[in-house]
């Protein structure tokens, strides 16, 4: 599979057979790009201006929200019920963990998620390989709720960093990545432009990969 980061929580998710996934997409008032080429499946975590403006992802995609369970061309997909604060939700309401096998590879893209997870939300998280998540603060977990999250998920080789400050949105009150990559202390690797995985080149060791933003 290959992996675009468009930006804040919005990645490409392509499948070898061409079956494409968009997490997140966000609105015109996010600077970074809109997502392109048509998808057939788009992910929503949550009901904000910034995670589900679906009209700006062409192609007719199948749109999944909530907690649940989809099989859609082959890939399936589980919601997982958590929230968007560590208020269960009182300030910022409801975020969907979504968990997907794609060619044989589990991951899993947390949202907006703004508590670390109790054993409950773990349990389904067990086998997630490739973990997305944000790493910011301020919205969502911050570095030292994230170095947790990450911890608890001994299946996990490869940390995707995201919804995090960069020069496109230098005035959010979001902290940079480097602050998550000091708290883990983690082999980084990173890429120019998309990354490509299969289940065989996993790394053996746990790693943190920095995409660039399209």
């Amino acid at each position: 599979m290959k992996i675009l980061w468009y930006g804040h929580a919005c990645f490409r998710i392509t499948a070898q057979d061409g079956t494409t996934i968009v997490t997140d997409p966000y609105d015109e008032s996010v600077p970074y790009k809109a997502p392109e080429g048509p998808a057939h499946i788009v992910t929503v975590s949550h009901e904000h201006f910034d995670h589900n403006a679906v009209g700006r992802v062409k192609g007719n995609p199948e749109v999944v929200r909530g907690v649940g369970e989809w099989t859609i061309r082959g890939i399936h997909i589980r919601g997982i019920s958590s929230f968007h604060d560590p208020k269960g939700g009182k300030e910022r309401g409801r975020n969907t963990i979504f968990k997907y096998v794609v060619d044989g590879i589990t991951l899993a893209h947390l949202g907006d998620l703004g508590h670390t997870l109790t054993a409950e939300q773990l349990r389904p998280l067990e086998d997630v390989q490739v973990l997305m998540i944000p790493v910011g603060g301020f919205y969502t977990i911050g570095p030292k709720e994230a170095k947790e999250v990450v911890q608890g998920l001994s299946g996990v080789r490869v940390v995707i960093p995201m919804h995090y400050r960069t020069e496109l949105v230098k005035d959010w009150p979001i902290r940079p990545v480097q602050e998550f990559l000091e708290a883990v202390d983690l082999t980084v690797r990173e890429f120019k432009g998309e990354a490509e995985l299969t289940a065989q080149n996993l790394p053996k060791e746990r790693e943190v990969w920095i995409l660039p933003h399209a």
